[in-house]
């Protein structure tokens, strides 16, 4: 008799229990699971990430993952990636396509080899769209997967097999192209309707929609100032010959580390001093504006910056946007009905404009504190300011680029510079390296090591952290004078030394569990670099520690 175990489910808000075989898949499943809208692309298994072709071996909890959910799209996205680089394959099986940085919803990359023509690419992805043809997963032996890389071309993937090094590879396959992906996909070439393929640049850009919006694409954004910058570490990085996780594991392996750590360092350290070096040369400006998303190391880069003020004959004055909350009682609610502190009009702009009015004039004024345990603003005679002829105030905080919050001070006065954490790696040929999951895990060790909080409880916040970002940062970064990459190589191999034993703290019963693992395996591509080889003064050591500054 075949064994028997049982499903939990939950349809229409009550708890539904069915037993099946042993060795059934998900899929089998996809009746219970249809609405309208939203397409099914993979389920959680007891909070765990799985393919819809899983099977199901013991009791368990299924939960649907939707297109139209943040896991749900990483999944889309994924697959694509997947579609593109077999259509590649089959066009011209000499030319590597390798992915590059997000730009507006899509992923950029480049050829190298013979050319392929972006809507050659798009007809033959669209031929695989409607045949229809199953996404296949399989693991077959570390030997098998190295010749077979081999076999496509695929250099940095085979060179991070030998950092692997695990008995077993699973690989994706659609027809005759297998590659390597970290993450479920879904089931058949047909569920990728939703895509668009243009040329960008010196390369093309593979468009995809949004979770919100998942049948359709978004209208495309040219984000030419970050795309500058990527592209100029890109560049940087091709001729220090370090460009993913397999030509930095080298490093490690070698002892040749410590030089690239230096370098790095150094090579930040220099993109400051220019950034300091335009604002001496616009000699009008009085107040410099430091904005970025979280765990982008806005105070690191504040005090490093102001370090080269000070070099070059200015003497910077740090005014923080927190002191001008203007209480828990004035804090507009958001749609949940608390406090939403992360607006702009949770700030007292009008009291910030006239400070900095006044400052400017000569005046002498009364910066204001904030309690936070109070919720109330109050003044202390201690916290007068003035600013004589060469000293210079850097304010640091996320709205620090809309225009709303200085807007009674004349746009020669303000130096406005964006930060981001702009990674120029890839884990291999197709497999890129996020900003976003770069910051997570910043932010992961450091609520860790200076507030307690465990992994669970800020990867719970971090989709919060994300909305706040995009509604207050992401649409002003067009409006920097400068773009500082806070991005350092060699930190999630550092990172990695904290973060993982977190991550693995978070057990199958909590709902964090699937995105603990995801960035758990995604960690073990990186080799351990002992945290006492980053510098005192570097922005890694905002999060793990032992800074030269105090914060």
């Amino acid at each position: 008799m075949a064994k028997m175990i049982k499903i939990s489910y939950n349809r229409e808000g009550k708890t539904q229990v069915k037993e099946v075989e042993a060795g059934s898949q998900v899929f089998s499943f996809m009746p219970e699971f249809n609405i309208n809208g939203a397409r099914l692309v993979a389920a959680k298994v007891n909070n765990e990430l799985c393919s819809l072709d899983s099977t199901l071996e013991f009791d368990c909890k299924i939960e649907p993952v939707y297109n139209n959910t943040k896991e749900g799209m990483s999944v889309y996205r994924r697959s694509l990636c997947l579609l593109m680089a077999a259509a590649a394959h089959k066009l011209s099986p000499e030319t590597r396509i390798l992915v590059g940085n997000s730009i507006c919803y899509g992923y950029y990359y480049t050829v190298e080899g013979p050319a392929i023509e972006a809507e050659a690419l798009k007809k033959e992805m669209q031929n695989l769209i409607n045949k229809d043809l199953p996404i296949r997963t399989q693991v077959i032996s570390w030997e098998q997967a190295a010749k077979l890389f081999e076999k496509l071309n695929l250099k940095e993937t085979r060179k991070q097999l030998n950092h692997t090094c695990t008995s077993k590879i699973m690989i994706n396959t659609i027809d005759d192209f297998s590659d390597l992906y970290f993450g479920p996909l879904v089931l058949s070439t047909g569920s990728l309707q939703v895509f668009d393929l243009i040329k960008y640049q010196d390369g093309l850009m593979l468009r995809f929609p949004k979770s919100k919006t998942p049948n359709t694409l978004q209208p495309f954004k040219d984000e030419s100032k970050l795309f500058s910058i990527y592209k100029q570490y890109k560049e940087w990085g091709k001729r220090v010959n370090v460009t993913s996780a397999a030509s930095l594991n080298d490093l490690v392996a070698k002892r040749q580390i410590d030089d690239f750590i230096d370098i790095a360092e150094t090579y930040q350290e220099k993109n400051i001093s220019v950034i300091a070096s335009q604002i001496v040369k616009s000699k009008k400006v009085r107040v410099v504006l430091i904005a970025g998303p979280s765990s982008s190391g806005k105070t690191t880069s504040a005090k490093k910056l102001g370090l080269e003020l000070q070099a070059m004959g200015y003497r910077p004055k740090l005014i923080s946007l927190d002191c001008y909350y203007a209480g828990r009682d004035k804090t507009p609610l958001d749609e949940n009905g608390k406090p939403d502190y992360e607006c702009l009009e949770a700030l007292n702009v009008e009291l910030l404009n006239q400070n900095l009015v006044d400052l400017f004039a000569g005046k002498e004024v009364i910066i204001p504190n904030y309690d936070f345990h109070t919720g109330t603003s109050y003044f202390e005679e201690s916290n007068k300011m003035k600013l004589e002829p060469n000293e210079i105030l850097i304010m640091e905080g996320i709205h620090g680029l809309n225009p709303k919050l200085t807007e009674k001070v004349p746009e020669e006065y303000k130096f406005k510079i964006y930060l981001s954490a702009l990674t120029q790696l890839n884990l291999d040929d197709h497999n890129r390296v996020s900003t976003s999951d770069n910051r997570l895990i910043r932010r992961i060790v450091r609520d860790n090591n200076f507030r307690g909080k465990p992994a669970d409880g800020t990867i719970a916040m971090w989709p919060s952290v994300q909305k706040g970002e995009e509604l207050h940062i992401f649409p002003y970064h067009g409006n920097a004078d400068a773009i500082l990459n806070t991005a350092l190589d060699y930190e999630l191999n550092v990172l990695r030394v904290y973060a993982a034993p977190l991550l693995r703290r978070v057990n199958p019963t909590m709902p964090e569990y699937s995105e603990a693992q995801r960035l758990l395996h995604f960690l073990e591509n990186f080799a351990t670099i002992a945290p006492t080889e980053v510098p005192p003064r570097s922005i890694i050591r905002e999060f793990i520690g032992g800074s030269a500054f105090h914060y």
